[in-house]
């Protein structure tokens, strides 16, 4: 009796472990079917990565960035054009991860969870995929870019969401992939990381844009007080060194002329938890998703600091990190009054049924990073480092809302030249051009205003010109 119970709860316990295994199964079946044939192993479907029938990939003007000819995949004719959008669209090899050739390779290649690879012809128009971004942008800011170690440029629209540029260096042409070997992978290293979305760089004063926050919201008299800059302050037995003295100043001008001491003694002052609680709250420590890709999560951790390198976190030092995106939708967060509208890349017309329809990409609002208040006086400093700072000329009439910024990184060249992270970060008004922007170079002994800032100078100019020629 004994021995036919024990049978009996054995038997059930494989029955009830069939019957899981049996709904996990179906469940993948149902959910996770396309992302099987997505696999890179899979490549052997149709040669070249699966992508010898796959479907055309265009930009926002209808520019074939991507199409198949003749079973063969053939990329934008201008070479330019082609590397400053590898790291968005992707080559035949599928190494870059968060392109559109790997993240959507089912519908490229017709894949459907009921016909699998033999989709009907009338369902063929699905294949394509429409992109927000603009090519013409694009190429801007990659031959701004391309002489440099690495970056990245991103663009995107704030009030709908569309993302014009998307630029990554360091890039190869499609077309003519590197045969990277042990001789050369120095040369190649971060090559297939699309930086806008998957690197995250020191993020250095454009970081008081979050210590300025906190200190708005935390300190009452905020407005009224005054610091004095002399160039160099002990805090904690340690140094925290500026730029020059800048000598009696108040918040605003602290912060266009980006004074280190004035954020340094601010983190010490709103302590700990204050700037921990600021810098969760305005996604820093978070990961976004931008049509499907996950950006790289910031760091922001203080939690084993002394007062020293917590007053050097507040400059964007110690060990804060940023993503090139991310800090896009804080800005577009706080032109927009402290909540983004979520970023994306692929249009929502994209797949035939969709398209058929009439159904386009619609902005969604993403979680608030600031209060309305914040984001309003947050937004007055970086006008007025603009205006005062920068030269209200230098986005070709455009108004624009910014903050540079030099994050050390302690890293030098063969001959001992610095290799810092240069930023500029920021977003303009223009109702014709609402367009939040980041852009880091790693590389070069500059300020981030004669590096990064160029490259924003000339890319948010060609932006808000393409934007114009299609209302047009």
């Amino acid at each position: 009796m004994k021995r036919t119970l024990q049978r009996s709860w054995l038997i059930f316990i494989i029955v009830i472990a069939f019957l899981i295994g049996m709904a996990f199964l179906i469940v993948e079946t149902i959910f996770g079917a396309s992302d099987w044939v997505d696999k890179p192993y899979n490549g052997h479907i149709a040669g070249a990565g699966g992508l010898q029938e796959a479907g055309v990939i265009s930009d926002r003007t209808g520019n074939v960035l991507a199409q198949t000819v003749k079973n063969k995949r053939v990329y934008n004719k201008d070479a330019d054009v082609r590397k400053a959008l590898l790291h968005v669209v992707g080559d035949d090899s599928l190494n870059i991860s968060t392109s559109i050739q790997s993240q959507f390779r089912s519908q490229l290649i017709g894949y459907n969870f009921i016909w699998g690879l033999d989709l009907p012809e009338s369902f063929r128009g699905g294949r394509d995929v429409n992109l927000t971004v603009d090519a013409d942008t694009c190429k801007t800011a990659y031959n701004a870019l391309k002489d440099y170690d690495s970056g990245a440029c991103v663009i995107y629209n704030y009030k709908t969401g569309e993302v014009i540029c998307d630029v990554s260096v360091k890039t190869y042409d499609p077309v003519d992939p590197p045969k990277i070997t042990k001789n050369n992978e120095k040369e190649y290293d971060g090559v297939y990381l699309d930086n806008v979305v998957s690197s995250t760089y020191t993020p250095g004063s454009i970081f008081k844009i979050v210590t300025a926050a906190a200190a708005i919201e935390n300190i009452p008299d905020i407005w009224e007080r005054t610091w004095t800059c002399e160039g160099k302050k002990e805090i904690d037995g340690g140094d925290v060194t500026c730029v020059e003295a800048h000598g009696t100043v108040n918040l605003k001008q602290a912060f266009g002329h980006s004074c280190n001491i004035v954020f340094a003694e601010l983190a010490v002052e709103l302590g700990e938890d204050v700037m921990t609680k600021t810098a969760k709250k305005m996604g820093i420590n978070a990961s976004f998703k931008i049509s499907g890709i996950d950006t790289k999560a910031g760091h922001y951790d203080v939690s084993k600091a002394t007062k020293h390198q917590l007053a050097w976190s507040g400059v964007g030092q110690y060990e804060d990190k940023v993503n090139p995106m991310q800090m896009a939708i804080l800005c577009g967060a706080i032109a927009n009054g402290g909540t983004p509208v979520n970023p994306y890349l692929v249009d929502g017309s994209s797949g035939s049924m969709l398209k058929d329809l009439g159904i386009t990409g619609t902005n969604s609002k993403g979680k608030e990073l600031l209060s309305s208040d914040t984001a309003e006086s947050v937004k007055g400093l970086m006008r007025y480092a603009v205006e005062n700072d920068y030269g209200d000329d230098m986005f070709g009439g455009l108004k624009v809302c910014a903050k540079t910024g030099t994050g050390e990184t302690l890293i030098s060249d063969e001959d001992g030249n610095d290799k810092n992270d240069g930023w500029m970060v920021g977003f303009s008004t223009d109702d014709d051009a609402p367009l939040a922007f980041a852009c880091i170079v790693r590389g070069s002994s500059q300020y981030g205003y004669s590096t990064a800032g160029q490259v924003a100078k000339v890319a948010m100019i060609q932006a808000a010109e393409s934007l114009k020629k299609e209302k047009d």
